[in-house]
């Protein structure tokens, strides 16, 4: 994809399922339980990919640095965004390289407003450390009907993003980040009765996540070309060899989905 064609014409939507391991995302896709998404990504599938980093805090770096998950064949792979780096073996001419730290900055020079729509405690803003994510946006978002302890957190999310997307002017470009954290522990809130996470309380948690998305979509539409990045930052062990949770060099966790696509104003990908 050449994004250079498309920065300057096209909105940006990045949402960042957080937590969300490949092959829980692989099955709901398989078994049905994610049809909103199902019919957003190309070909019905997600692409496996290798994120940079182990955890919500140094995944998010990379990747606002222009370090997405990276493909698992072999590379090199040219970059979507990139710093100016003398020296980088990953950027080519369908790359958008800008003068700035992160292509949040990068967007904002080439006259995008940029909203985030906080989710887990590392966007939370309550402390120096959860301010300095949502610090490279023109505008934040959080609460605590955002975080992880809402069970109505996506559908909180989705509203506010809405509402957000509303007030900026159909003549301005815009980019969107959201970190879902309803996938985030604790997922066993959305499992009567479940009382620890799991693999199918986090499937569960996808679930009504898919459900929250359409109104998300629908406002963008209303827009205009929206180009689409849908992935998770890292996954997390539910005991698979002894492991629980992430921030550890597992496959569980390095392997994340992916998918990136443009949506036009009739809903069609192209």
């Amino acid at each position: 994809m050449d994004i250079t064609k498309l920065i300057g014409t096209h909105d940006v939507l990045f949402i960042t399922l957080d937590t969300l391991r490949h092959d829980v995302a692989v099955s709901c896709l398989e078994d049905g339980r994610i049809p909103f998404l199902a019919s957003l990504l190309p070909q019905s599938k997600w692409e496996e990919r290798h994120t940079p980093g182990s955890f919500t805090y140094s995944a998010h770096h990379a990747f606002f640095a222009g370090f997405l998950p990276t493909p698992t064949t072999p590379g090199p792979h040219p970059r979507m965004f990139a710093a100016e780096f003398p020296g980088s073996e990953t950027t080519n001419s369908t790359t958008f390289v800008y003068d700035a730290p992160t292509w949040v900055e990068g967007l904002r020079q080439a006259d995008y407003h940029t909203i985030c729509i906080g989710g887990v405690g590392f966007f939370n803003r309550m402390t120096a450390l959860g301010r300095v994510l949502p610090d490279l946006f023109d505008e934040s978002h959080w609460s605590p009907e955002l975080g992880v302890t809402c069970a109505d957190s996506t559908e909180n999310q989705v509203d506010l993003a809405c509402e957000s997307v509303a007030r900026v002017p159909h003549g301005k470009r815009l980019f969107l980040f959201l970190n879902v954290s309803a996938i985030h522990q604790p997922n066993c809130l959305y499992v009567t009765e479940a009382e620890e996470d799991s693999v199918e309380t986090q499937a569960a948690a996808l679930e009504y996540v898919d459900r929250c998305l359409p109104p998300l979509f629908a406002a963008l539409r209303k827009r205009g070309n929206t180009l689409c990045l849908i992935c998770s930052d890292h996954g997390t062990a539910y005991g698979e060899d002894g492991y629980m949770g992430h921030r550890i060099s597992h496959p569980v966790v390095w392997t994340v989905p992916y998918a990136e696509f443009c949506l036009n104003q009739n809903g069609a990908e192209i």
